[in-house]
């Protein structure tokens, strides 16, 4: 056992891995420490910089869960985007879930737009489901607001990738564009140019956000498919 995973299971807890487990289908059991996020992140900060260093840089891929979110955190924690781009590409072929993959955050994004929609680009053309969510999910969070443009919806919308995780996040992010870009997204949906099962999730992600209004939410019913 190494020195991180022997301090991951001195701060387990056995209640919370019953109980994340299940939130977890598709991964081994055995895999799941029982770490909760909070004190994952408590032990970040009692790592000196060899400590984060060596273990960013650590054959992979990990064998446990809360290796995988201890690894996406440190990322995130990067400051110099080079090195972000860097570890992000050794680290996501290997990401096999949604929580580690939606917890990487990298800080180093929001002032190094313009480059990241490069990486963007190569990312959502992977094989790997993860990193195609990754993708996805940046262009959420960073690219719905001032810097949005109508050509990154298409981008989304043209992704033919059949697996549940990434369907979902396609769904996630367009019910988001409707509450930020309610004018350029609902063209999508009217358009029906979209898979009859992320139509649908997009709409019912829609209608239970408090960021689209009680008429859009009406209008938005009425374009169910069926």
């Amino acid at each position: 056992m190494t020195d991180i995973q022997q301090k991951l299971f001195n701060i387990r807890d056995e209640k919370y891995k019953e109980f994340h487990s299940k939130l977890m289908p598709g991964i081994n059991f055995d895999t799941i420490i029982g770490v909760r996020t909070p004190v994952l992140r408590a032990l970040i900060k009692k790592l000196d910089k060899q400590e984060k260093s060596d273990f960013l840089n650590s054959p992979l891929p990990h064998a446990f869960y809360e290796e995988n979110n201890l690894h996406g955190f440190l990322i995130s924690e990067i400051k110099e985007y080079d090195e972000t781009i860097k570890q992000l590409n050794r680290f996501l072929p290997f990401v096999d879930n949604w929580a580690t993959c939606d917890s990487i955050r990298p800080i180093c994004f929001k002032n190094n737009k313009s480059k990241l929609t490069e990486e963007i680009d190569r990312w959502i053309l992977s094989e790997s489901t993860f990193t195609v969510r990754f993708a996805i999910e940046m262009l959420m969070v960073h690219f719905l607001d001032q810097d949005f443009d109508e050509k990154y919806l298409i981008k989304v919308c043209k992704v033919s990738n059949d697996e549940y995780y990434v369907r979902m996040m396609i769904a996630w992010y367009l019910a988001t564009a409707l509450a930020k870009q309610y004018d350029s997204t609902v063209k999508i949906i009217e358009s029906k140019q979209l898979s009859k099962w992320i139509h649908n999730k997009t709409i019912q992600k829609a209608i239970e956000s408090f960021r689209i209004t009680k008429e859009q939410k009406e209008y938005l019913k009425q374009l169910r498919v069926f």
